[in-house]
């Protein structure tokens, strides 16, 4: 499953348009206005691969241009057009890192999803008791978790074929095997 968590941006409701977050903007590096990237997506370089990037900031979204990226030791940097040097890249300090979901393409298919996609999406089980909604996902070491809320919480592994029987993201309903009592 690849993690990417949807923004509470403006285009809510979903659809190729709506903003995915998958970042934001954690430091500063050097002085000719890179800055350092805290990435949400797997493999966390992935992030230098998507143009533009959408920061959030205190007057909305803005797009920027990513210009060069790459891994320094632990961390990602990049630059972006327009900014070039260390108060400007002051000035994006904090800033959410999205983009459109068009650009993200497919999951993979088969059992790949991306977290937004699965954002939303009615549960119910298999006899048809329904569960809630999956409200986010966390991760664990062994395997992700769907936190789904309804009636109450729930935390469901994702396991596809054991707990996770089919994902229909079209009618937005996604089956269980799962004790609603559990």
């Amino acid at each position: 499953m690849q993690d990417s968590r949807d923004t509470q941006g403006e285009n809510e409701g979903g659809g190729p348009d709506r903003l995915v977050t998958l970042g934001r903007i954690s430091g500063l590096h050097g002085v000719q206005g890179w800055v350092k990237i805290h990435s949400e997506t797997r493999p966390r370089e992935n992030i230098l691969k998507y143009a533009p990037w959408y920061l959030r900031r205190e007057g909305g979204w803005e797009a920027w241009q990513p210009l060069k990226g790459r891994t320094q030791g632990k961390t990602l940097v990049a630059r972006l057009a327009g900014c070039n040097d260390r108060e400007q890249a002051r000035q994006l300090m904090g800033a959410t890192i999205a983009v459109r979901r068009s650009q993200l393409g497919s999951a993979g298919g088969g059992e790949e999803y991306y977290w937004t996609d699965l954002e939303g999406l009615r549960v119910v089980t298999e006899s048809g008791v329904e569960l809630g909604r999956v409200d986010h996902l966390i991760e664990t070491g062994s395997n992700d978790v769907l936190v789904v809320k309804g009636d109450r919480e729930r935390l469901i592994p994702w396991l596809p074929e054991q707990v996770v029987r089919s994902v229909d993201l079209e009618g937005g309903l996604l089956t269980v095997d799962w004790d609603p009592e559990f």
